[in-house]
């Protein structure tokens, strides 16, 4: 391969597009070519940056056929020919500046796919993190020493209980039995302020029985409230109580 030919295979050396024996070729000659080894340095930057600029999230539904396909697809590499490669005839510009835009788009694809699994590992570690988190401070109030509770029906025939503690300054609400909000909407919880309603979280739609660690210090609340709102919840209520319960007193 002449010179002037290996100073074209810049772009496809930066993305890994070069079959073994002209990558071999290509990479002796970067070690006389500081052209051609700043051009390489300069598309492979830009190759990643292409890749983070298109990252997208997938639906989940994506990520669970994937994962559930993955199993059952072999997977083999192509080996083309040198004839296929080349197109049977001379290089041309032109092949090449096909060949370079396939590789970027191919470059940015498997970047957003990076990005994407590097996100789906984030997302679930601090998930993981913060149900454990939590938990620990939900158990940190049940066994307090001087937990108090406090029982009551609701509505519907369900069941509720609250349980707070001064000294952790926080409170959990048990609940069992409670019929799902209608579609769209979702239970959320309120602190009662000497009548004035703070948000102290939401409850799992779908589950019946749920124990919810609310949100924020219980300070001066003397009770909590239940409403039903819309799904994400409301800065204050936009619906009458479901459910109203006094704190324990001590």
């Amino acid at each position: 391969m002449s010179t002037a030919e290996l100073h074209t295979l810049t772009g496809a050396y930066a993305l890994h597009a070069l079959p073994d024996s002209e990558r071999h070729e290509f990479e002796r000659h970067l070690e006389d070519c500081e052209a051609c080894a700043q051009e390489v340095r300069e598309l492979s930057a830009t190759a990643a940056r292409l890749g983070l600029a298109v990252a997208e999230t997938p639906p989940r539904e994506l990520r669970d056929r994937v994962l559930r396909e993955i199993t059952t697809v072999r997977q083999e590499a192509p080996t083309p020919s040198r004839r296929a490669r080349t197109g049977g005839g001379g290089r041309t510009g032109r092949w090449y500046a096909y060949a370079l835009a396939a590789c970027v788009a191919a470059a940015a694809a498997f970047g957003g796919v990076a990005v994407w699994q590097n996100q789906v590992a984030q997302d679930a570690r601090q998930e993981a993190n913060q149900a454990q988190r939590q938990n620990e401070q939900l158990a940190q109030v049940l066994s307090a020493p001087d937990a108090k509770t406090a029982s009551s029906e609701l509505t519907g025939g369900a069941h509720g209980t609250v349980v707070v503690s001064q000294s952790q300054n926080r409170a959990v609400f048990l609940a069992s039995g409670m019929a799902p909000p209608p579609s769209g909407k979702v239970y959320q919880i309120w602190f009662n302020d000497e009548g004035t309603m703070r948000s102290a979280g939401l409850m799992d739609p779908k589950a019946s029985d749920d124990a919810v660690l609310l949100n924020g210090p219980v300070d001066r609340a003397s009770g909590m409230g239940i409403t039903v709102e819309p799904a994400g919840g409301s800065a204050e209520p936009t619906s009458d109580p479901v459910a109203l319960m006094n704190f324990p007193t001590a």
